[in-house]
């Protein structure tokens, strides 16, 4: 019925075009590099006599519909020069434009008229998009240029602690963002246990993550979207750029299949640190190093066909002696086919892979360990251009997962390990979206939408089965949570559907213009997170399980609201953002103490679910122009979680009250700075200071059977010492030779400076020389100097 519904109205938004544009035509086209032909996301197009822009979407496409008459057609993006256009529109109109490189291309934040226009009106907010560039400016630990790490530096993200992977968004954990590259799931997005991200720089085209007011087309995640897009290969000629640096490298080629039709780009990344090892004697047959490979096929069959092939590989590979080896990493593959119906109508159709592996041998015992998860998404995405006021977005996704909790095998035939495979699991998950940007008036403009999304458990699979259905049951006598036992189990054939779920999603934004440099926003989304990161830890780990919800394991339902004041001042030579958001979680789990969550095929005894709740206050200041530009943001907030007793005998978990969750940072302040000197010399800076994390420490012990056992107090009710640090960096641009097509600059870097030794944990533990209880802090970093050599030809 609502399918039914759904059809019916993109039919009656679809035969309404011809009464907006009785009167009116229509200016489209492609916006692209100069130098490359490589599309361009979010070129502003701006039209002055109107007050009116729109922006060029993931492929480089905008479109514009407007009365008859004479314009001036205004096009401008960051680093490009902008160009201006004087249009006659007395008919449709093809417009295509390549942008040449800005002569203040390194003075990386520069607000022109159109993006001053798109910024205050648009009603998207809680959003941020990083340049490439600016990224590459960044001092970064060991050299290594970052993409996840740069997202720190912003208000509202956090992380769970030095050398710890992922992120945290809005008080949000790891597993609540979805993370994607060209649209394919990105289930672990860090290399080394979190010190890199799987991310290569110099493949990556644009960078946008949601924090609130998310699209409609978005969905699976309760807290943030990190949308990333690759480059699509050098049409015109062939290039290559890469970086030589003490601990990786990487090189990347691109260049003309068909000149001006078609492109590749095959990029190669990896770490080499490992090779020190070799040069002492005890740690010669050990290995730690990764590597990941990028790779795209672009092709241009004619003006309305264009067709992409995009591929991401990457692995992690650690070894101890001939006793241990620890393999794992992501694969993605996605074929996508843009079709343009019309100068109105642009269409998207993907089919994506994506895997997650993770691999451990114990040779020393005799078994090997695999688990993962495997997605396969189909996707057709569309979006319509009505008019100058008013364009629709509309779509349909469908993702079959297959889980693979682990399987456990011999590694030879002495092993006394039996070979044992943990319960598969499956899932199915279609979604409908609709939603609309419309201009109600000059001052007013409004974005809604509603996604309706859909799971489907699926067999084959055996479930247990429990008394009142309670996995999960109360000690009253000790006051403490145990495993239930189940009277049974129940078997489900393959494709049969066990448990079923579906969600309407609704998004809406809106924003009112103050004046032509200042607005006030505001926005709410819904989110559905069907999947649930199994994981003891404040930071996702590679061992960490993904389960599907089922009978005992209901979806996160987020919804979040948030009001924001934006304004552009010093003749855009500054701008200014403060965001307030509050957030609530549904259905969030937690875990029974000692429970246990690896090889566990019985994972619903251990976890209660509860809710969360987040709110808080962000602020951003940046500086646009300059030789010295960059941002300073701040956030205030607070992140808990209560996980209440289901009935009044239970105690829940600390007693049923609101206590902080993992991810809880009540101060985050970054400063991010770049000075450009000259030709020859510039400067970057980076200052990051945060609450420490909230931890439980032992408040006693007591003595059972000779054995020294620590008491602890309620959960996450302590925290790790502040942490800071400051990092630097210098980049020295020899002047170029105009005979030869190479160009190179050396990157230095200080990474903590000042050399604060931050608290990766502390642990405590009784003094074996004077049994005196000591408490233990591990530092990860201390200073670390870098230099690292960066080229293309």
């Amino acid at each position: 019925m609502f399918l039914k519904k759904f059809i019916g109205l993109i039919l009656v938004l679809l035969f309404s075009i011809a009464s907006f544009s009785q009167e009116k035509f229509t200016v489209s086209g492609t916006i692209s590099d100069s130098s490359s032909n490589e599309t361009l996301i979010g070129v502003n197009v701006y039209i002055p006599e109107l007050n009116a822009a729109v922006s060029t979407n993931e492929y480089g496409f905008y479109s514009i519909t407007l009365p008859k008459g004479n314009y001036t057609l205004l096009v401008s993006y960051i680093g490009y020069e902008t160009v201006s256009e004087q249009l006659n529109l007395t008919e449709n109109k093809k417009s295509n434009f390549s942008l040449l490189t800005s002569g203040e291309m390194l003075q990386e934040v520069i607000i022109k008229d159109g993006n001053k226009i798109t910024n205050i009106r648009s009603p998207e907010m809680s959003v941020n998009r990083l340049s490439i560039t600016s990224i590459k400016k960044m001092p970064v630990v060991l050299g290594e240029v970052d993409v996840i790490k740069s997202l720190l530096l912003l208000p509202g993200v956090t992380n769970a602690g030095e050398g710890a992977s992922g992120f945290n968004v809005r008080g949000g954990g790891a597993d609540q963002n979805l993370i994607l590259l060209d649209e394919a799931t990105i289930f672990n997005s860090s290399h080394v246990f979190g010190f890199f991200s799987v991310f290569n720089p110099d493949a990556i085209k644009d960078l946008k993550l949601y924090k609130g007011g998310i699209p409609a087309n978005f969905g699976g995640r309760a807290s943030s979207v990190l949308d990333i897009y690759q480059k699509d290969g050098n049409s015109k000629s062939f290039h290559a750029n890469g970086g030589i640096g003490l601990i990786s490298s990487r090189l990347l080629l691109e260049g003309p299949i068909v000149k001006d039709k078609g492109s590749f780009l095959i990029g190669g990344r990896s770490s080499y640190a490992h090779l020190f090892l070799k040069l002492n004697e005890e740690t010669k047959d050990n290995t730690a190093y990764f590597y990941d490979l990028n790779a795209k096929l672009s092709y241009k069959l004619n003006p309305d066909n264009n067709l992409y092939f995009s591929g991401y590989f990457g692995r992690d590979v650690f070894a101890i002696n001939d006793s241990f080896s620890n393999i794992y990493g992501n694969t993605t593959l996605n074929l996508r086919w843009n079709h343009l119906f019309s100068d109105k109508l642009f269409s998207n159709f993907s089919m994506i892979y994506s895997d997650y592996y993770y691999g451990l041998d114990l040779d020393f015992i005799g078994f090997k360990w695999e688990s993962g998860i495997k997605n396969y998404n189909i996707k057709y995405d569309f979006k319509n251009y009505i008019s100058d006021k008013f364009k629709l977005n509309y779509g349909i996704n469908a993702i079959y997962y297959s889980f693979n909790p682990g399987r456990i095998s011999p590694t030879d035939s002495d092993s006394g390990i039996n070979p044992d495979q943990l319960d598969k699991k499956y899932a199915f998950e279609p979604a409908l979206y609709i939603s609309a940007e419309q201009e109600i008036s000059k001052k007013i403009a409004i974005t809604y939408g509603l996604r309706y999304s859909m799971f489907y458990r699926l067999g084959a699979s055996t479930l247990n089965l429990y008394e009142n259905n309670n996995p999960v049951i109360f000690n009253n006598d000790q006051q403490i949570y145990e495993k239930a036992t189940p009277t049974g189990t129940q078997f489900y054939d393959k494709n049969k559907v066990i448990k079923s779920f579906n969600n309407l999603e609704p998004r809406l934004a809106v924003s009112y213009q103050l004046n032509d440099n200042t607005s006030v926003k505001a926005s709410y989304n819904r989110m559905t997170q069907y999947l649930q990161l199994i994981s003891n830890t404040s930071s996702p780990t590679p061992l960490d399980i993904w389960m599907p919800s089922d009978k005992y394991i209901e979806p996160q339902l987020a919804d979040q609201v948030a009001i924001g004041y934006f304004k552009n001042f010093s003749n855009n030579m500054y701008s200014l953002e403060i965001e307030t958001y509050y957030k609530k979680i549904k259905n969030r789990l937690d875990y029974i103490d000692g429970a246990d969550l690896i090889a566990n095929d019985a994972i619903e005894q251990v976890i209660l679910n509860g809710r969360m709740r987040s709110y808080g206050l962000e602020l951003m200041l940046r500086k646009n122009e300059g030789r010295l530009n960059g941002w300073i943001s701040y956030t205030l907030s607070k992140s808990e979680q209560q996980t209440p007793g289901r009935t009044a005998e239970e105690s829940g978990i600390n007693n049923g009250n609101w206590y902080n969750s993992a991810y809880d940072k009540t101060h985050n302040l970054a400063v991010t700075a770049a000075y450009e000197k000259n030709e020859k010399w510039s400067f970057g800076a980076n200052f990051a200071l945060q609450t420490g994390q909230p931890v439980t420490y032992p408040t006693g012990q007591y003595t059972y059977l000779g054995l020294v056992i620590p008491s602890y107090g309620l959960r996450n009710e302590n925290r790790l010492p502040t942490y800071h640090h400051l990092d630097v960096s210098a980049t020295l641009t020899p002047k170029a030779n105009k005979d030869r097509n190479w160009k190179g600059e050396w990157v230095f870097s200080i990474y903590n400076l000042y050399n604060r030794h931050n608290a990766a944990s502390i642990n405590f533990s009784q003094n074996l020389d004077t049994g005196v209880n000591e408490a233990v802090k591990t530092s990860i970093f201390g200073i670390v100097p870098a230099v690292s050599y960066n080229f293309k030809f």
